[in-house]
C-alpha cells in the first residue's frame, strides 16, 4: 500500500488566514480560516494594514492548528503551497514568508500558486469527475473574471471587470443601504424580502458580445436611488426596510443577470462543454439557481465551489499538487504579485 503524500497550504492574500493538509489523492484533511470579518466591519471594508498585522498574529497559530487536525507532522510534509498573486502584498508577504521558512527549515519544495486559478480548483476538489478543460469564473470581493483554463496549470483570461468587482459592489451596496459587512450576504436576506423589479437599474455590457463587466455605475445608481440625486428636486422614498428590501433585491438581479450572461456567452464563445464558477459571490443562491437554470437551458454542465469553499481558504490550495505533479517548483527567492489584476479584452 503506498504510504499517504501530504500538502500543507498557506492562503492569506486578503483578510483570511488560512492553512490547510491536503493528500495527494485530493482529501482535505483540514481546513482552518481566521477570520478578519470583525476587525474591518467597522470600515466596511478590508484595511490593509489591520489585515497584515492580524495575518502575523495568527499564520503560525493557524498552520499548527491545520497540522493538529489533520493529526500530521512537520517531518510528514512533502512540500508547501502558497498564495502568492494576486492580492495585498502585506498579506501576501506574511504567508510567503511563513511558507518559505518551513520549505527552507524542512527541506521540502516551495510551490507558489495563483490565488484565482485555486478559487477555481475548489469546484475539483468537490467532485470525482474530470473538470479541465472548462471556463473559469471567480466571482469575489475583488475579481470579476472569466478564464479559458485547459488544465488546472494553465489558463487564459476571456473578460474580466474594468472597475468594481461583483463583490465589493455587494459591499458598497451594503453601507449604501445601512446593513453591514460584509456585503454579500446582508444584500442576499434582504433581498428575499424585495421585489427585484422594483427599481430598473443599468447593467454594463449586458447586450455587448464583450466578456467584460462593470458594476460601478450600478453602484452609484443605487446610491442614487437610496439617497438622491445631487442637486435634484424630487426626493426619493423613504428609506424605510421595504425599500432597501426592493433597492437589495433589483440590485442583486442587475448584478446576478449581468454574471449569468456573460457565463452563457464564455461557454458559447468558447465551445467547452464545463463552467467551474468560485469566489464570495458564488456562494450566493440567487447566482446559483439562476445559473444552473442557464446551463441546463443551454447544454453545459456548472460545478459550483463548496459554500465553505468560496470564501478564501487554503483546502483550494490542493491546486498545489498539479504543480508538484508537473514538477513546477518555485525558488525560495520568490516574491510576491500583489494588486487586482483586470483582464479586460477590450484593448481599444
Amino acid at each position: 500500500m503506498t504510504p499517504p503524500r501530504y500538502l500543507l497550504a498557506i492562503e492569506t492574500s486578503c483578510d483570511e488566514t488560512a492553512a490547510a493538509v491536503i493528500t495527494h489523492d485530493r482529501h482535505v484533511l483540514s481546513n482552518v480560516v481566521a477570520s478578519q470579518t470583525d476587525l474591518h466591519l467597522r470600515y466596511g471594508g478590508v484595511v490593509p494594514e489591520i489585515a497584515s498585522r492580524a495575518h502575523v498574529q495568527a499564520i503560525l497559530p493557524v498552520v499548527k492548528e491545520a497540522l493538529a487536525k489533520a493529526n500530521v507532522t512537520l517531518k510528514d510534509l512533502e512540500a508547501v503551497a502558497v498564495a502568492t498573486r494576486p492580492g495585498l502584498v502585506g498579506s501576501l508577504l506574511i504567508g510567503l514568508t511563513a511558507a518559505k521558512s518551513l520549505a527552507w527549515g524542512l527541506g521540502i519544495p516551495l510551490v507558489a500558486i495563483d490565488h484565482l486559478q485555486a478559487h477555481i480548483y475548489a469546484c475539483q476538489l468537490a467532485t470525482q469527475q474530470p473538470l479541465y478543460p472548462c471556463v473559469g469564473f471567480v466571482v469575489s470581493g475583488g475579481h470579476t473574471n472569466l478564464y479559458h483554463c485547459p488544465t488546472p496549470i494553465t489558463f487564459n483570461p476571456l473578460g474580466g471587470t474594468i472597475d468594481d468587482a461583483a463583490g465589493e459592489a455587494f459591499d458598497k451596496v451594503a453601507q449604501i443601504l445601512n446593513l453591514g459587512y460584509p456585503g454579500g450576504p446582508v444584500i442576499e436576506a434582504a433581498a428575499i424580502h424585495g421585489d427585484s423589479h422594483a427599481v430598473q437599474f443599468p447593467q454594463a455590457f449586458l447586450h455587448e458580445d464583450r466578456l467584460d463587466f462593470s458594476f460601478s455605475g450600478l453602484k452609484t445608481a443605487v446610491l442614487y436611488a437610496a439617497h438622491g440625486t445631487p442637486g435634484a428636486r424630487a426626493v426619493p422614498p423613504p428609506l424605510n426596510t421595504q425599500r432597501i428590501a426592493d433597492l437589495a433585491a433589483s440590485f442583486q438581479r442587475a448584478v446576478i443577470e449581468v454574471l449569468v450572461a456573460k457565463s452563457v456567452a464564455a461557454m458559447h464563445q468558447t465551445g467547452e462543454t464545463r463552467l467551474a464558477v468560485g469566489g464570495g459571490v458564488a456562494a450566493n443562491k440567487a447566482f446559483r439557481t439562476s445559473l444552473s437554470s442557464a446551463a441546463t437551458r443551454h447544454g453545459f454542465e456548472v460545478f459550483f465551489a463548496p459554500l465553505d469553499l468560496c470564501t478564501d481558504n487554503a483546502a483550494m490550495g490542493g491546486l498545489g499538487w498539479e504543480y508538484i505533479d508537473a514538477r513546477q517548483f518555485s525558488p525560495l527567492d520568490l516574491d510576491v504579485t500583489p494588486g487586482l489584476v483586470r483582464v479586460s479584452t477590450d484593448h481599444r
